[in-house]
């Protein structure tokens, strides 16, 4: 045996490059938190996101009603499409008037705030003006507030009203229909009746409302809406 030979043979193994034996077992596919594979763990998130997309759907439009209520300053607010919600109250001439009475009738109902103050009695006289061609569309018309039957009954005779006048004095039906809350004049915030119009269809369902009413002009528009929903 030659020297060089001796000097190979004499290496020591720990100096020599080792290498990592080669597996036969397939390398495992990572996975998500929780041993889920990537395909399931996707799925879940998807899952996750639609469910986050609906409840802030969700929470939108619920924030939209809460702001829509704050501006309209009312209790509650009644929605078109709902329900109209059942009444039964004294009018001016000492009879009552109730939604049952215009059961399968298109009926408008427009709320004041006051029996004989100056917006008021523009509206009540243009709802009378108007009350021939409403009838004559098959839509009723009936004006309520929270004035006593009394004050309704001066009110009509004052200015040759002709539309039933209701009295709503425990203000449920106003509260109800979204026509009483908050206020605000001269400085001063208070309760009281928010002038608004409503027109029920004959399927007893909300058709329109009107909220913040302006009196000029406004009999006129809710006639012309009447007549073509």
């Amino acid at each position: 045996m030659s020297k060089k030979t001796r000097k190979e043979s004499g290496k020591p193994l720990a100096s020599r490059k080792a290498r990592a034996p080669l597996s036969k077992t397939p390398a495992k596919q990572p996975t998500a938190k929780g041993g889920r594979s990537p395909s399931k763990s996707s799925k879940s998130r998807k899952g996750g996101q639609a469910s986050l997309r609906l409840r802030s759907s969700k929470l939108s439009k619920a924030k939209a009603v809460a702001t829509s209520n704050r501006e309209n300053g009312a209790r509650s607010v009644l929605r078109e499409g709902e329900k109209a919600p059942s009444f039964k109250l004294p009018r001016d001439g000492g009879n009552t008037v109730s939604l049952q009475d215009f059961a399968g009738q298109k009926l408008v109902l427009f709320f004041y705030p006051r029996a004989d103050t100056p917006g008021c009695t523009r509206e009540a006289i243009d709802f009378t003006r108007l009350k021939g061609a409403f009838a004559a569309a098959g839509i009723a018309v009936v004006g309520v507030s929270g004035d006593t039957p009394k004050a309704q009954e001066a009110f009509r005779n004052k200015h040759q009203l002709s539309v039933p006048l209701a009295s709503d004095e425990t203000h449920e039906m106003l509260e109800a229909y979204g026509a009483w809350g908050e206020k605000s004049m001269y400085g001063r915030t208070f309760e009281g009746i928010l002038r608004t119009t409503i027109l029920i269809g004959a399927d007893g369902r909300i058709v329109k409302i009107w909220r913040k009413v302006r009196v000029d002009g406004h009999a006129d528009e809710v006639l012309a809406a009447a007549r073509s929903g």
